[in-house]
């Protein structure tokens, strides 16, 4: 733990957050594109010990948040069916569908499973070669590995009653379709650590060059996403767009050749629904071909899925940045982590969750003035 006590240093922090304050002259807004840091800044406060100069957009980077209604839905018709062992992290039960959930499924008799890895998926099909077990895999370049690994060795062991609902998604399409956007405001992104030790630095290059805008590399650690936004508003403020790799740690310019080479083999680049948002072209990974009998969507050919997104939930606002999860009417009344309206209430990684956990119901003035933040250390 001492290793991760040291990203954690009160001391080191506020000299971090000297330097941003001595540095930034104008308004910033700066996007981080993943959940896990979101819930760091919101937990730690960071965006309200940072100058209210510069605004912290919370980004979709949260892959339970972005899978698509129509594929939950899916999931949710896949899970019913009584050959089916439906096989799920935990975060994925209680995320909305049109009118219900896994939880819902498995309350009705549905065989709905808590697994803790793709692979406890794979146990459970050679356990019970009778039935049908599907594993719902989601998630961003960083979960895409382990689940394109099953599928492999689900081919290699001759595993055929194994199949896979896949949503995964990639990170660099998603950024350039926020700044491609016309209302966008966002003006800086710190990408997400974990993506890049998997895929490496290489598509970013061209985004930076393309839209002008700097990209720094950042982890989770309270002095990660410090660093992180220290080193963006410098680049802001100087009026330069670079990608800056401030996470060389985990996340090497190569990324990880092996999982790469995996990834490839298992898995080819589709356009991709984001809920929320919308379809981005070639954000997603689908099965291919070689692979396409362990896919789910093509075995059970689940159709006639009628969606319906609640009229009360502005969950797709707050995964595009345009507002913040208090803004919503719905938020922490009758929209709750128990009873969520949409995903970004329910996932760890959501924002609206973070807000709702970290009771960031407002920026609220103590007596002596100045807001309310929580600390760090």
């Amino acid at each position: 733990m001492k290793y991760i006590d040291e990203f954690n240093d009160p001391e080191l922090a506020k000299r971090l957050l000297d330097d941003i304050h001595a540095t930034v002259t104008r308004p910033w807004a700066i996007m981080e594109v993943c959940g896990g840091q979101t819930h760091s800044i919101i937990r730690h406060g960071i965006d309200q010990l940072i100058p209210e100069l510069v605004e912290m957009i919370h980004g979709p980077g949260c892959p339970v948040c972005v899978t698509p209604l129509e594929l939950i839905d899916k999931a949710l018709a896949i899970a019913a069916r009584p050959e089916v062992i439906f096989c799920s992290f935990g975060d994925m039960l209680r995320v909305p569908g049109s009118h219900q959930d896994l939880f819902r499924i498995k309350s009705e008799g549905g065989d709905v499973r808590v697994v803790y890895s793709p692979l406890d998926a794979l146990r459970v099909a050679r356990d019970n070669p009778d039935r049908q077990v599907v594993f719902f895999g989601i998630g961003f370049e960083t979960t895409a590995p382990p689940n394109a690994m099953t599928v492999y060795q689900a081919a290699q062991l001759n595993i055929p009653n194994f199949s896979m609902l896949v949503s995964h998604v990639r990170v660099p399409p998603a950024i350039e379709a926020i700044m491609s956007s016309p209302t966008c405001r966002v003006q800086a992104f710190l990408a997400a650590g974990h993506v890049c030790s998997v895929m490496g630095t290489s598509e970013y290059p061209g985004l930076v060059e393309k839209f002008s805008v700097p990209i720094v590399v950042t982890g989770f650690e309270p002095l990660d996403i410090l660093e992180g936004i220290r080193r963006t508003v410098h680049q802001l403020e100087a009026g330069t767009a670079e990608l800056d790799n401030a996470y060389l740690r985990a996340a090497p310019a190569a990324g990880n050749p092996a999982a790469r080479r995996l990834l490839d083999d298992v898995f080819e680049i589709t356009d991709r629904g984001w809920r929320g948002i919308g379809v981005i072209p070639g954000s997603g990974w689908r099965l291919s071909p070689k692979y396409r009998a362990f896919d789910a969507e093509y075995r059970f050919q689940v159709s006639d899925i009628d969606t319906e997104e609640s009229t009360l939930c502005r969950s797709g606002e707050v995964l595009q940045g345009f507002i913040k999860p208090h803004q919503c009417a719905a938020f922490g009344t009758t929209c709750t982590p128990r009873n969520p309206l949409g995903a970004t209430m329910v996932s760890n990684e959501g924002a609206c969750a973070a807000y709702y956990l970290y009771r960031r119901l407002e920026s609220t003035p103590r007596p002596d003035g100045r807001r309310e933040v929580a600390s760090i250390g």
